[in-house]
C-alpha cells in the first residue's frame, strides 16, 4: 500500500523492521500491560514480581535446544529512524531489517540477566509454543551500506543492564 501511495500521491515513506527490541535510555523503558516480551518477564522474576520464567521448548536444533532470538537496543532503534527521516528528504521509499545481526538463545538471555541482576531467576519448563521458529537473526547490512547506521549496543549484558535500571525505577514508582 506504501508503495502505491508514493506511485500516486508522492507519499515517501520508510519500513523499519525491527526484530526484538530491548533495553532502556534513562527515565525511559518498555512497560506493557500485559507484558508479553522475555526480558521485562526475566527481570520481573529478578524483581521478585513472578515466581519464574517459562521457557517453551528446550528440543530446538540450537547449541542449547532454546530458541534464538536478536535483540536490538531501543536507542540503537531511535538512531535508525532519525537516519531514516533524513534520508527520505532525498529518496521515495527504504526497507530496512534493524537488528544485532547476533542471535542469543532464551537461556543466553536467562544467564545474562542473572549476571546483571545477581538473582537466580528460577526456569519453568514448558512445551514449544507452534509456529516458533528455532532461529530469527536479523540482516541490517542494507541500511549499514546506504545509510552508515550500526548497532552501538552489541552486547546483551548492556542491553540487559539498561532495561534492568529502568524496571528497578518503574518498581520503585509503584511500590
Amino acid at each position: 500500500m506504501l508503495g502505491w501511495l508514493n506511485r500516486i500521491h508522492g507519499f515517501r515513506h520508510a519500513s523499519l523492521r525491527y526484530f526484538n527490541v530491548a533495553g532502556a535510555i534513562e527515565g525511559r523503558g518498555e512497560a506493557h500491560e500485559p507484558e508479553s516480551h522475555i526480558i521485562p518477564l526475566i527481570l520481573d522474576v529478578a524483581l521478585g514480581r513472578r515466581q519464574s520464567i517459562k521457557v517453551f521448548g528446550r528440543d530446538y536444533p540450537t547449541p542449547d535446544g532454546t530458541c534464538i532470538r536478536d535483540y536490538i537496543h531501543v536507542q540503537d532503534l531511535a538512531r535508525a529512524h532519525l537516519l531514516a527521516l533524513e534520508a527520505l528528504k532525498e529518496r521515495d521509499k527504504l526497507i530496512y531489517n534493524l537488528g544485532n545481526g547476533v542471535g542469543f538463545s532464551v537461556r543466553e538471555v536467562i544467564e545474562s540477566a542473572r549476571r546483571v541482576t545477581g538473582h537466580p531467576i528460577p526456569v519453568e519448563e514448558c512445551p514449544r509454543r507452534p509456529g516458533d521458529a528455532a532461529v530469527l537473526i536479523a540482516s541490517s547490512e542494507k541500511i549499514g551500506a546506504e545509510l552508515g547506521w550500526k548497532p552501538e549496543y552489541t552486547i546483551l549484558d548492556e542491553i540487559i543492564e539498561s532495561a534492568w535500571k529502568w524496571q528497578q525505577i518503574r518498581y520503585q514508582r509503584t511500590a
